[in-house]
């Protein structure tokens, strides 16, 4: 089983992305990770689609998703040199005692404080998923409150 990373450009309509996200349910096919947005194109949106499978079966995805109506183009992004990047934010819990460690470990990992309170901060990460799970590893004995991620964005070199 291999990771995949597959890019989508389609139609920007209501429904797509169910129609989408239902052709890899129906083949049996977990999506790790899903993100959507605007294109560089008016009227168009581009899907970055993150799933682990093997190779004969991603083919079968790709033919089936080229097939939809509001599917433009189907692109296997892992197949060549890529850029992959996704955004984290942690709060952590902000007990004076470690809160210098905290910072420090930001620090390390190039992230920022982007909020301060009473009880908690709030730590931006950009990166790959491999940087952010390490981030986070460090940053669960001092107590996470809450993280949320975005999913992974990328593109071909």
């Amino acid at each position: 089983m291999k990771r995949h990373t597959i890019s989508v450009l389609v139609n920007d309509h209501p429904g797509v992305l169910q129609r989408v996200a239902g052709l890899f349910g129906r083949r049996g096919f977990n999506i790790d990770s899903i993100t959507v947005g605007q294109s560089e194109e008016t009227g168009l949106s581009r899907m970055i689609i993150a799933t682990v499978g093997d190779d004969k079966t991603l083919e079968q995805v790709k033919r089936q998703l080229e097939k939809l109506i509001d599917v433009i183009h189907v692109i296997e992004l892992s197949a060549n040199p890529l850029v992959e990047r996704e955004l984290a934010l942690i709060k952590v819990n902000s007990v004076f005692s470690v809160l210098p460690t905290v910072i420090s470990i930001a620090k390390a990992y190039r992230a920022s404080v982007v909020d301060v309170g009473a009880e908690s901060l709030i730590i931006q990460v950009v990166g790959n998923q491999d940087k952010i799970n390490s981030l986070v590893e460090l940053l669960r004995p001092y107590g996470i409150l809450e993280l949320t991620r975005t999913g992974l964005t990328a593109m071909n070199r």
